[in-house]
């Protein structure tokens, strides 16, 4: 055909093809070339493709570019285009020499894909994969699933194709799987799904589990159950509830479901009455039970449907036509189903209205509900105790089934394995019986329930405290008492020997040490036995070592009950070395307290050794209460000197904190007893005894009031001064009030002085912020006054203290060195008599507190009486001063001192003393 002058090479162009004439085989020429026309109409540079391809037919540049332009023209244009045929012919002329080029093949069969060209399309593929080396497959099946995955594709050979990929990588088969599902295969893609699940060595690369291709074959088994055939559903389900065990209410439920599927409503009830007997789980119990409660309620429904849909086809039969009295075998024209209806109908095996049966089974399904869910927990767990009882329970008003269940527990359960208590459940089987007046299966029972081998001693002593008081309920208490004889008899040594040989000892051998048994033994022989009897009982819990503290005080109790009074305190001596503290302690306080009661001072020398022992063996913590009765025994029997010995080392004895009460304890009974002048010893004594500041201040509080009462003003005040080191101002206000109260009534100028300034020195010592002396003032060859430093502390910025600001001015100008050193200088110490020099010649020495001279007069001759003679007024002296013995003694010299009411009194040894020197 002509060719347009257009296209003819132009005067440019003859540059490039004389050198394509002079070497026409040069790639890089037909390159250059194509690249100057770049901008030129495609028709010109397509005749300059041509003839480079039919100089270079080989050359996949020029191929790869010439297709790509004739892409880029038909992109636009529709597929039924003209252009699309001269394409396909391009790519098919490009093959000849390109198929072995992967590229080339993709772009023509992605092109063929787009023109919808499905039996071409598909034997390109074809071709393409038989061309190509089966390394360069992967890359003509990808665009080979999606051209077979295209709506329009026959659904045959979208299947043929895939199993020819899947030969070629079978690791693709939940794609294929996905395919048949989406194509709605279910035979084949739940064959395929089932052969994967049977797969030990398959690996699913989407990161699907077991577990989850399990339930996508269970969904796929049980919703098309009608459709798929061949496989054993029940086998697989089955098979994954024996495998996943976190599904299990799902997985009955699917089986169950299937047969329903199947119509098979029957097998159906069978799996569901299966699966809640076989679940171990309340959660898949509980799905199952739903499922199955939902089902019976479906079927009643639709029962109630048909049977109302029945009744209106009767009302319109009876409406109708009378029928006949022919034989409806005989009528031809009938169909199965409405022969099957005459002929059958009123049959009672074929009554249709069968709604009562359903509800019934519904509403027996609720009630056994409790019972079901309790056998699930017993399936977790057989050995519940506490389940096995609210099995019982559920069943209440049901004897038979109680028995029943009773019966299985005590077999079923395994004391070993138990959690909770195992004898209960043989006790409580035997009050089944008992609350319906069997005794002899009763008896039958605890028998049986003393010769099961618990874990515990103490389980078994149950059972056997349990026989006994069933025997006692039923009033025989002959009975009772013979079988505590049974039950605490001790093994024979041929039972021993036998039971080692075994080598696993049963609590059967145990149970004669059991302290409950023997305990219950005891109060039913002070019950029902003889004194004999019971104390027989006690020395035999004695001698086993299995007493407790109780046990001892009830035998002293019994016995002195029974008036063996010496036998009781051999109990308590018994009690006493058998314990240690501080379960010793109780009987301890028992035993000092019948013994002093029982004797008072007729065995006064028994009872303080008794006493000392007893103090000599408790610990610090439990002294306390032993002193206190031993020093009521001195007050009461003894001496009064030695009762206050005993306070005195009770006080040494006792904790630190019941120290300070023991001392106060110590000086109302020496006020009581001595008189008050007596205390100050123990005050001094308390002390200096090393108690806490918080006790030591409290108790030079006392101290000093006690003082004040006695007129001792100086003394008070020198307790007071020993005191404040312990009271901070700031955290205890309320010693200085007591203390600036004192200074109010008894003081004056000075002491009140001296109080402010010993407050001001403590309240500095408790201070967190120390007075800083500069370091020239603190070298010893330098005596520098307290003024002059806070003169320079008040110079470097410090605040001046108001109290500080106070003495200055009550100070005189003519306070000498020594005067300042005396007021600095003070000596903080505890002051036992008067007040001590601080400076001085008496220094160290005890002086009158009152510096001022005291001029007296003269001495008077007892002969002369002047007019001048001064009277001095003398006041009472306090009775507390005296103490109780000077009372009793005042009491007994004005009662008079008869021979008979003075040896009916029961004096101290001390008061004895007394009244003996009186009466000299």
């Amino acid at each position: 055909m002509a060719i347009s002058k257009d296209l003819y090479p132009s005067q440019e162009d003859l540059v490039y093809e004389e050198e394509i004439l002079r070497n026409p085989f040069s790639l890089k020429l037909w390159w250059r070339y194509l690249i100057a026309k770049a901008e030129s109409p495609f028709k010109k540079r397509f005749i300059i493709y041509e003839r480079a391809l039919k100089a270079l037919p080989g050359s996949y540049k020029l191929w790869y570019a010439y297709l790509r332009e004739r892409l880029d023209i038909v992109r636009n244009l529709p597929v039924t285009h003209p252009q699309y045929d001269s394409l396909n012919n391009t790519f098919e002329r490009a093959l000849v020499t390109m198929h072995k080029m992967p590229r080339i093949w993709v772009i023509y069969l992605q092109t063929l894909t787009i023109q919808k060209l499905v039996t071409r399309t598909r034997r390109s593929f074809d071709r393409a994969l038989c061309a190509l080396p089966v390394t360069q497959h992967e890359r003509i099946w990808e665009p080979y699933l999606v051209f077979v995955s295209q709506d329009g594709i026959p659904i045959e050979t979208s299947l043929r194709v895939y199993r020819r990929y899947l030969m070629y990588d079978p690791s693709h088969i939940e794609e294929y799987i996905e395919f048949l599902v989406k194509s709605e295969r279910w035979q084949e893609s739940a064959e395929r799904l089932a052969s994967v699940l049977n797969d030990d060595k398959f690996y699913s690369i989407k990161g699907k589990t077991k577990h989850k291709l399990w339930m996508e074959l269970c969904e796929l088994l049980v919703h098309r159950a009608n459709v798929i055939s061949g496989l054993n559903v029940d086998a697989i389900i089955r098979g994954g509830i024996r495998k996943f065990t976190d599904e299990v209410g799902m997985l009955w439920t699917s089986l169950a479901d299937y047969y329903i599927r199947k119509n098979l409503l029957e097998k159906a009830r069978d799996i569901y009455e299966e699966g809640m007997m076989k679940v171990v789980t309340v959660r898949d119990f509980s799905v199952i039970f739903d499922v199955y409660s939902r089902f019976e309620e479906s079927t009643v429904a639709k029962k109630m449907e048909m049977m109302s849909s029945s009744d209106e086809e009767d009302e319109n039969e009876e409406n109708g036509v009378e029928a006949d009295d022919e034989d409806v075998r005989l009528n031809f024209s009938l169909s199965v189903k409405e022969l099957q209806r005459k002929i059958l109908n009123g049959f009672w095996l074929n009554d249709d209205n069968d709604v009562d049966l359903r509800l019934a089974r519904l509403e027996e399904l609720m009630n056994r509900r409790p019972a079901l869910a309790n056998s699930v927990l017993l399936r977790q767990n057989p050995h519940n105790v506490e389940q096995w009882h609210r099995r019982v329970k559920i069943f209440e008003g049901n004897a038979g089934k109680q028995i029943l269940t009773y019966t299985e527990a005590v077999r079923t359960v395994d004391p070993m394995k138990a959690v909770g208590k195992p004898h209960t459940l043989w006790v409580a089987f035997a009050k089944l019986y008992e609350n319906h007046k069997d005794l002899v299966n009763t008896r039958v029972i605890f028998d049986k329930a003393v010769q099961v081998n618990y874990k515990n001693v103490d389980h078994l002593a149950s059972v056997w405290c349990e026989w006994a008081e069933m025997e006692l309920r039923h009033k025989n208490f002959k009975g009772a008492l013979e079988l505590m004889r049974r039950a605490t008899a001790v093994p024979t040594v041929e039972v021993r020997r036998r039971v080692a040989a075994d080598g696993n000892e049963p609590v059967q051998m145990k149970l004669h040490k059991s302290l409950r048994l023997w305990s219950f033994y005891v109060d039913l022989e002070e019950s029902l036995g003889t004194l004999e009897s019971t104390r027989a009982v006690y020395e035999k819990i004695l001698d086993l070592r299995i007493a407790t503290p109780q046990i001892i005080l009830n035998y002293a109790f019994l016995l002195e009950e029974n008036k063996y009074f010496e036998d009781a305190f051999k109990v308590y001596e018994r009690g006493v070395k058998i314990f240690k503290y501080p379960h010793v302690k109780d009987i301890w306080v028992t035993y000092l307290t019948k013994f002093v009661k029982r004797y008072g001072k007729t065995k006064l020398e028994r009872a303080r050794e008794l006493f000392e022992h007893a103090v000599s063996m408790a610990p610090s913590d439990a002294v306390r209460t032993l002193y206190l009765q031993y020093a009521k025994l001195e007050e009461d029997y003894g001496l009064a000197k030695r009762a206050m010995k005993v306070y005195e080392e009770a006080t040494k004895k006792v904790p630190e904190g019941q120290k300070l009460e023991m001392y106060e304890i110590y000086i109302s009974r020496a006020a009581e007893i001595f008189g008050v002048p007596r205390t100050r010893e123990i005050y001094e004594q308390a002390i200096e005894s090393g108690l806490p500041h918080k006790d030591v201040k409290i108790m030079c509080i006392k101290f000093a009031e006690l003082e004040r009462s006695l007129g001792e003003i100086d003394r008070a005040r020198a307790l007071y001064k020993y005191a404040s080191q312990f009271a901070d101002p700031r955290s205890d206000p309320e010693f200085w009030n007591k203390w600036h109260e004192f200074e109010v009534q008894h003081g004056n100028e000075d002491t009140y002085r001296e109080m402010l300034r010993i407050k001001r020195s403590v309240s500095a010592s408790y201070s967190q912020t120390h007075f800083i002396l500069p370091e020239n003032m603190m070298q010893k060859d330098k005596m520098v006054d307290v003024e002059e430093a806070k003169d320079e502390l008040k110079k470097a910025g410090l605040p001046e203290d108001e109290m500080a600001a106070l003495e200055r001015q009550l100070l005189t100008t003519t306070s000498t060195t020594t005067d300042a050193a005396k007021d600095g200088g003070r000596r903080v110490g505890f002051v036992s008599a008067g007040v001590i020099a601080q400076s001085g010649e008496n220094e160290g020495k005890v002086v009158t507190g009152n510096r001022e001279d005291i001029e007296l007069p003269d001495e008077i001759d007892d002969e002369s009486e002047g007019e001048d003679q001064v009277e001095i007024s003398q006041r009472e002296v306090p009775a507390a001063v005296f103490g109780g013995l000077a009372r009793k003694r005042d009491e007994d010299g004005e009662g008079g001192e008869s021979g008979e009411n003075g040896a009916a009194k029961q004096l101290g040894a001390l008061e004895r003393i007394k009244r003996q020197k009186l009466m000299q």
